[in-house]
């Protein structure tokens, strides 16, 4: 990979890490806001993750891969669609460490850290190669 490529894949990178950071603050905050007023809490955490993955799609579509981003129309709803489909990956992986922790024995807060990084670099390659491929 040359120097040039090396560059432009790191900086991608600390972008999209800026819109996950986004994302999971607006999930993180809609989940406390929605649970302190009185919100069931399965309820306000599926809310507060599809407002995370909407504040996550905004800033990816339009900060990490605007080079990327499909055309309006039925190409866009696709890119949208696999994008929602890669976030429920994501969340499919975060439950299933979270679970084999449990059965582990392990601190299911460990299990949840483990996840969070293996979840990221999963949605960042799906991400990456399939919902924002180039041209």
């Amino acid at each position: 990979m040359t120097e040039f490529l090396k560059r432009i894949f790191r900086w991608r990178l600390a972008r999209y890490m800026v819109a996950s950071f986004a994302g999971t603050i607006i999930d993180l905050g809609g989940f406390l806001l929605l649970y302190r007023q009185g919100i069931a809490p399965v309820f306000a955490a599926v809310s507060s993750y599809i407002m995370g993955v909407a504040v996550h799609w905004l800033v990816s579509s339009r900060f990490v891969f605007a080079d990327r981003l499909a055309s309006k129309g039925l190409a866009r709803g696709t890119q949208q669609l696999l994008f929602l489909m890669s976030a429920f990956a994501g969340l499919a992986i975060t439950a299933g460490i979270v679970w084999f922790a449990g059965q582990a024995d392990v601190d299911p807060r460990i299990g949840k850290l483990v996840a969070m990084g293996v979840s990221f670099l999963a949605v960042w390659t799906l991400r990456l190669v399939f919902v924002f491929r180039p041209g």
